[in-house]
């Protein structure tokens, strides 16, 4: 058997794909969480064999949670599920340790199968996502935002969301120092001479939803 964690803020959304996936006769969901804290606690206790990540989470997002079980565990198998279809975010998720890709607007069969390949340690994309990736990826237009780590595209996402540093502190368990540290490092990398700057190119290269 195929032992999932699901991890969505949304109880709904989770259940509808629980339901999908204990279809299965191959596939059992062992755990469920609604954020990041209550998913590392509940891997830590379960250990499963896939985690099934939205990377839209309240607080500590997907992204910053797949990246801190990867350095707990360098195997551990993850799947990103999100309602993003831009390739910027497929290739944050890649990078932040994710084995798979799918969308929410995905046929729900396509979850089925990429459960099944992420847990043969294979790398897999919703067809709706996969055909774009690799053409985004060589345009030297969002070679920026590629050169951001999943960390700091958090930090992106949070900040330009309105978030204060403070909050974003608290938030990814991180200090307000760090925090300021990584927020220079955002606009150094993107050239973004202010904050506004920084807002206004992340919302035009559709960088957040």
């Amino acid at each position: 058997m195929i032992r999932v964690m699901l991890v969505d803020d949304h109880a709904i959304v989770r259940e509808g794909y629980k339901r999908l996936l204990e279809l299965q006769s191959d596939i059992v969901v062992v755990a469920e969480a609604g954020d990041g804290g209550e998913a590392m606690n509940q891997w830590r206790a379960l250990r499963p064999d896939v985690v099934v990540v939205d990377l839209g989470l309240p607080g500590m997002g997907g992204l910053e949670l797949m990246v801190r079980l990867r350095q707990r565990d360098e195997q551990c198998r993850m799947l990103a599920f999100s309602m993003h279809r831009d390739p910027v975010w497929v290739a944050q998720a890649l990078r932040a340790g994710a084995l798979g890709y799918v969308t929410k607007s995905s046929a729900p069969s396509q979850l089925v199968t990429a459960v099944r390949e992420v847990h043969r340690g294979r790398r897999v994309l919703s067809p709706d996502v996969a055909t774009e990736v690799t053409s985004v990826l060589l345009d030297p237009q969002d070679s920026a935002a590629h050169g951001l780590s999943p960390r700091e595209f958090e930090v992106m996402r949070l900040l330009v969301g309105g978030r204060t540093p403070q909050e974003i502190a608290q938030s990814l368990s991180l200090s307000v120092k760090t925090v300021h540290n990584v927020h220079y490092q955002i606009k150094s990398k993107l050239g973004a001479t202010s904050d506004f700057e920084l807002a206004r190119m992340a919302w035009q290269r559709g960088w957040i939803a």
